[in-house]
């Protein structure tokens, strides 16, 4: 089983680095696990409807070359699917019976995801109605697939 994460822009904070890489390690007993960073577009603090398509376009083009036909792709979005991990943990295991041998997460930018993203995905989670800042939301990410292979494999960590 392979688990990635696809994400727009590039993790610079250590503190979060530390703490993605930690989760990672514990997973590595449960599946192989990678993060894909792909380049944002750089957006003005004003743009027109337009542009902010265009944008998300462009970054949607480079996440969907990161995903494989046969992936099973959870987009996140705040209007997806709010999960307890118990039923998070379900999901996936579903997932991974279902004949699919890479489970792909995709993390958009700051403007979110393209239409064809959207259309690509499986299914939208979410994590709630706030907003996180999308290099925290890898480290909240990882920590929840590796909580979820916990539940999964029996082991006590989702309480």
């Amino acid at each position: 089983m392979k688990v990635k994460i696809i994400a727009v822009g590039k993790l610079k904070e250590k503190y979060l680095k530390q703490g993605i890489e930690e989760y990672a390690k514990r997973l590595s007993k449960y599946c192989k696990f990678e993060i894909i960073e792909v380049p944002d577009e750089k957006a003005p603090e004003t743009l027109s409807e337009a542009e902010m398509i265009g944008i998300k376009v462009k970054e949607g083009e480079r996440i969907l070359s990161k995903v494989g036909e046969g992936d099973f792709v959870f987009a996140l979005a705040i209007n997806g699917k709010d999960y307890t991990s118990e039923a998070f943990a379900k999901v996936i295991d579903q997932a991974t019976v279902s004949g699919k041998s890479t489970i792909t997460f995709v993390i958009g930018g700051s403007l979110g995801l393209s239409e064809a993203v959207m259309k690509r995905c499986n299914q939208t989670i979410s994590f709630g109605r706030v907003t996180y800042p999308h290099q925290l939301m890898r480290l909240i990410l990882t920590e929840q697939i590796y909580r979820c292979f916990r539940i999964i494999n029996g082991h006590a960590y989702h309480k």
